[in-house]
């Protein structure tokens, strides 16, 4: 059946001329290598990988549905490439625990990860030197051709290749988000608002109104995303926003002492007072389907190719404005990727790449990993879309199985591989792009730090002081950071960011 979106074909031409085989060999993310375990054979022949997926889309896995869809992927890839695979897919709300533990008993060969997840997350396992140095791998092969150079270097760590990402929207912007019948109601012109304060007259209507929530912050600190524009917050934690490069001298600043940071958190606070943001966002009591209601007029997006999938996800037309340009950095390169363990041998080592090359180049294969068996857990419509089953026993998505340029995009949320491609090639390349703290030196001072962050950071972030407070908190901020250590963090950061920069 012809797909969709094989504008892929054009970016793949001449890429499956390169032999699905790569040579060298790698070691581990810290010194002493790979563990230099057996290699485990197939009776024929092939190598054996185990594969640990983390199930987004069900709360329950069918393990008998995934080990049809692991015969079915076995049997397709046999005379393609020498490996077999054994899949592993466990429950989001277990997958860190068990992955971790897979990790540490040389169970798991190739995992799937992300810079934002804990426990298993990339920051967590290069730390722990849990996964293995393929840039040796990559050179010429299919694999690395399926990505442009950049989607490589923003994912390093170290200056070496850890991590696979998966190609999607790998940049990170923002957008202001608007319930589409108050634009209507309204008459708001959208396409006028380019800093916060353009919204107060639009968040006035809404309080006139009897919304409650004018503004939705959807209770997360907010000033790491409204200022990427003005800092690359290079922990991808906006729990450490209190450390960032600025992005016009491209030196580490203290974020808490910056203008920026002092005009963000007073508006907020004059927000909150006016009755634009509720006392439920300082306080984590706003629900997390507000966003699925009626209770809220304006509130933020993290842009995406098609940002028109915010539609289906609420329930309702969302009006969507530019907040800020969009950038590639490590972190947001990372937001879902695969991870080769540092136990492997070269050959096992060598069969991840493999399996993820096939995975990365072969529609077939990538619609079968993402989507299961066709006919039992998804069909293609008469447009070549994919259509799951509603009670489908086997459930994943493009963005955390493999490319957008391969992977048949789902009726729900039609797009094309150029989308992508465009999206993520029209970014700009942060200043710290390819940069990776290591917080071990400080480790103690970090954490106390962030544990400070939430007793003042977030609530002024979210509107929880009165406006005439803000000097004295910002200083009770700044105090308390300093007693927790934070002058050693902040000069931690500067000595490895000016290093770095060499």
């Amino acid at each position: 059946m012809k797909k969709l979106n094989r504008v892929a074909s054009a970016i793949l031409a001449g890429i499956m001329t390169v032999s699905l085989c790569a040579c060298g060999g790698g070691t581990g993310s810290g010194e002493g290598g790979n563990n230099g375990g057996t290699t485990t054979v197939s009776d024929s022949g092939a190598v054996v990988i185990d594969v640990y997926r983390d199930c987004f889309n069900l709360g329950a896995v069918d393990d008998a549905q995934t080990k049809k869809v692991e015969d079915a992927i076995n049997a397709y890839i046999a005379d393609k490439i020498n490996v077999q695979i054994v899949l592993h897919d466990i429950p989001n709300a277990d997958y860190p625990e068990k992955a971790n533990l897979a990790i540490n008993n040389k169970e798991v060969d190739l995992l799937w990860t992300a810079a934002w997840m804990g426990t298993v997350g990339t920051k967590d396992l290069y730390a722990a030197n849990s996964v293995y140095d393929i840039t040796d791998l990559l050179p010429g092969t299919a694999l690395y051709a399926s990505m442009d150079e950049n989607t490589w270097k923003a994912s390093q760590y170290g200056g070496k290749n850890y991590f696979i990402p998966v190609y999607k929207d790998n940049v990170e912007g923002y957008d202001f988000m608007f319930r589409g019948a108050l634009v209507d109601e309204f008459g708001w012109d959208v396409t006028k608002v380019k800093k916060l304060a353009d919204l107060e007259p639009m968040l006035a209507d809404a309080k006139a109104a009897g919304i409650k929530y004018p503004f939705l912050t959807q209770k997360t600190a907010m000033f790491y995303r409204w200022y990427i524009d003005e800092f690359d917050f290079f922990t991808g934690d906006n729990t450490s926003d209190w450390v960032a490069v600025d992005r016009d001298t491209n030196e580490v600043v203290n974020v808490i002492q910056t203008p920026e940071y002092k005009e963000f958190v007073t508006l907020m606070c004059k927000w909150a007072e006016e009755g634009y943001i509720s006392e439920n966002e300082a306080t984590k009591a706003t629900e997390e389907t507000t966003t699925q209601t009626e209770d809220w007029a304006i509130s933020w997006w993290t842009d995406i190719p098609n940002n028109g999938e915010a539609n289906g996800r609420y329930g309702q037309d969302v009006v969507m404005q530019p907040a800020s340009q969009r950038y590639m950095h490590t972190d947001s390169m990372l937001g879902s990727c695969y991870a080769i363990a540092a136990s492997c041998t070269p050959e096992e080592a060598q069969a991840c790449i493999d399996f993820v090359q096939l995975l990365y180049t072969d529609s077939k294969l990538a619609d079968m990993y993402a989507f299961g068996i066709e006919g039992e857990d998804f069909n293609y419509n008469a447009e070549g879309y994919v259509e799951k089953v509603a009670d489908a026993k086997y459930n994943h998505s493009m963005w955390e199985s493999a490319s957008a340029t391969v992977v048949t995009c789902e009726a729900s949320n039609p797009y094309t591989a150029q989308m992508y491609v465009d999206f993520n090639s029209s970014a700009l390349i942060s200043c710290a792009n390819g940069f990776q703290f290591d917080k071990t030196p400080v480790e103690s001072q970090y954490g106390a730090c962030q544990t400070v962050f939430e007793k003042y950071g977030f609530i002024l972030e979210n509107g929880g002081f009165a406006s005439a407070d803000v000097d004295a908190k910002l200083a009770e901020y700044q105090a308390a950071l300093d007693e927790a250590g934070y002058q050693d963090v902040l000069a931690e950061f500067q000595r490895q960011y000016d290093e770095w920069k060499k």
